[in-house]
């Protein structure tokens, strides 16, 4: 058996699905203009006013009857760093504190 990667046709659209980040769970339609897929997305986020970019790389990639469908999974590791709530200094939140 041969793993093979699912092509379209130039030109066709493809279902993303994202999992993990500030993206997950959203889906997006891409255009395949060499029919293959993206094998990483850079998505763009605003984060505390800030544009921040989170990786996501292919996890799988199927055919569903005529659709291709590829799930992508958040890369911590390349994408843009992010403070966690309770490391960032004086900033606050709503209610003034953390």
């Amino acid at each position: 058996m041969t793993d093979s990667k699912p092509t379209v046709a130039e030109g066709s659209e493809y279902v993303v699905f994202f999992e993990g980040g500030p993206s997950d769970g959203s889906t997006d339609t891409r255009t395949s203009f060499d029919g293959s897929y993206e094998d990483e997305i850079v998505d763009y986020v605003l984060v505390e006013g800030i544009e921040t970019g989170f990786v996501y790389k292919v996890r799988e990639a199927k055919m569903n009857g005529e659709q291709l469908q590829v799930h992508y999974t958040l890369d911590e590791a390349d994408s843009d760093p992010v403070d966690a709530l309770e490391n960032r200094g004086d900033r606050t939140d709503e209610f003034g504190t953390f």
